[in-house]
């Protein structure tokens, strides 16, 4: 890295210094190590690494630091940058205007259907060196990463505004004119493009919720150089002024999605649909959809929004029956005409709509597979999930494999069948690891009953990703049991020792 700060020593523009900081900021965004915060470990370290090599490189690149680090690291560069200025190591001649930015400016491109928002932020420094800053929202991808209260998750921001989608991309421009009158002519001409100029409080508000979201999860969906302008999209949107409001969602309660529910499956889009019982067990997982994982947008659609519905989402999550996987695509386009024409999306989009819907249609029946496609019965399937959570099913079958036979219970005359018992009932689960773990002590059983509970909820959600890595490297079943049971036992209730606990054993070699 401090090989690579010596291209500083190259430039004239702040601008071009910034961009090189930041690219070198940049090469370890995004990582993860256990145990340990990794901007301290090597950001930090760098910092330390610059003051005692003592070079102009070195200053240089503390000076970068000092305006584009983590507030940690600016305040150490900034020291050590003082102390090899004060020792007569030479200054690069950007060094006085680095960070010395102002924002002009801000707009929005955005397409009529909500997916996405290209935000494009001007600066200058002092009236020269203009330059913009583009940066891609994303809303397709976020709902489903967005923190979700889990306390073993990635903390989510409290007391901030909503999120506002993912930041898939950034990119910097010399020619701000060119690119300006670009949007502004794509906004006149395409009519599924609208482009306006926004309030820099509220560009913001929406880029400091979408950045934090991005920061908040593991690997990120983001263009490959992404991290490159992390630091420097960072410190641009830290100089916009304060005050924006993000909007919040509406809330759709239960009684919300039935009357919206309700005025569809009574509208003229409707009338068509042949089964109406199945109809409306489908306008419920669609209304479902947008409000759980579309910011609380049901009545939004669009081209993308409708193909992770029924490609991903549908055959992940959710268990349909026969009749609800025949209706769901007719019920789905019948509700592309109803909720676009409600929400005055224009003809071209929900002809657009339609189009990506049917060509989505051709490829659903590859998509959802159903679980009888596998062998399994379907009377299984459903005492497994019994909230539909199709997504469930591995781990709740590898947890609890044992859902038929007969049993006798210690202590108890005659047998009890266990093809009647409720996986999800906690008394009838303590039965069925009794089957499986004859003649265990009640310590023992405990143990597997917290761990079955856990895998049964999916929470955290590294328990079942160690599981997988396990069985992949050639642990049997009983063995990974084991193995997750020891990881609980020696990590308590701290969330954060679990994780850890669990990202070390699923980097354990395979059994020889």
């Amino acid at each position: 890295m401090l090989r690579h700060a010596r291209e500083l020593l190259a430039v004239r523009s702040p601008l071009d210094a910034e961009l090189i900081v930041s690219e070198i900021l940049g090469s370890w965004w995004g990582h993860r190590i256990p145990g340990g915060d990794v901007e301290e470990i090597i950001g930090e370290a760098l910092v330390d690494h610059a003051a005692a090599a003592r070079t102009p490189a070195a200053l240089a690149l503390l000076t970068g630091m000092a305006y584009l680090g983590t507030p940690r690291q600016a305040a150490k560069a900034e020291r050590a940058a003082l102390e090899l200025m004060a020792d007569g190591v030479a200054r690069p001649g950007w060094a006085d205007r680095v960070g010395m930015v102002e924002p002009e400016g801000c707009f929005v491109s955005r397409d009529v259907y909500g997916d996405q928002d290209s935000i494009v932020c001007t600066y200058t420094y002092g009236g020269t060196e203009r330059h913009a800053l583009v940066i891609l929202v994303d809303r397709t991808k976020a709902g489903a990463v967005q923190p979700s209260g889990d306390p073993f998750a990635p903390a989510a921001r409290a007391g901030g505004p909503p999120a506002s989608g993912l930041v898939r991309d950034a990119w910097v421009s010399s020619k701000v004119d060119t690119l300006l009158d670009q949007c502004r002519r794509e906004g006149r001409e395409n009519p599924l493009t609208r482009f306006e100029e926004l309030d820099p409080r509220d560009a913001k508000a929406m880029l400091r919720s979408a950045l934090d979201l991005t920061d908040d999860i593991d690997d990120p969906p983001v263009s490959e150089n992404f991290g490159s302008y992390h630091a420097f999209v960072r410190a641009r949107v830290d100089i916009l002024p304060p005050g924006g409001r993000m909007p919040q969602p509406p809330v759709y309660g239960r009684d919300r999605r039935a009357t919206i529910a309700a005025r569809f499956l009574a509208s003229d889009e409707a009338e068509g649909l042949s089964d109406l019982s199945a109809a409306s067990r489908c306008v419920d997982r669609i209304i479902d959809y947008g409000c759980t994982h579309d910011f609380g947008r049901p009545l939004r659609v669009s081209p993308v929004k409708c193909e992770m519905f029924l490609l991903d989402w549908l055959p992940r999550k959710i268990l349909l029956s026969p009749t609800e996987q025949e209706a769901v695509p007719h019920v789905l386009a019948a509700w592309v005409r109803w909720a676009g024409r409600r929400t005055g999306l224009p003809e071209e989009g929900i002809r657009a709509t339609l189009d990506a819907l049917w060509d989505a249609t051709a490829k659903f029946a590859d998509a959802y597979r159903d679980p009888s496609a596998f062998g399994l019965d379907r009377a299984v399937v459903d005492r497994l999930l019994p909230d539909g959570d199709l997504e469930a099913l591995p781990r709740r079958a590898f947890a609890l494999p044992f859902l038929s036979g007969t049993h006798r219970q210690s202590g108890r005359h005659g047998f009890i069948n266990l093809s009647k018992l409720d996986p999800a009932d906690p008394d009838d689960r303590r039965v069925l690891l009794e089957f499986e773990h004859p003649g265990a002590g009640e310590a023992h059983l405990d143990a597997h009953e917290r761990l079955t509970e856990m895998l049964w909820d999916g929470r955290p959600p590294q328990l079942w990703e160690t599981a997988q890595s396990l069985l992949d490297v050639g642990y049997e079943r009983h063995e990974v049991l084991h193995k997750l049971i020891d990881v609980l036992d020696r990590s308590g209730d701290d969330p954060e020792a679990l994780r850890t606990a669990l990202r070390m054993l699923r980097h354990e070699p395979p059994p020889e």
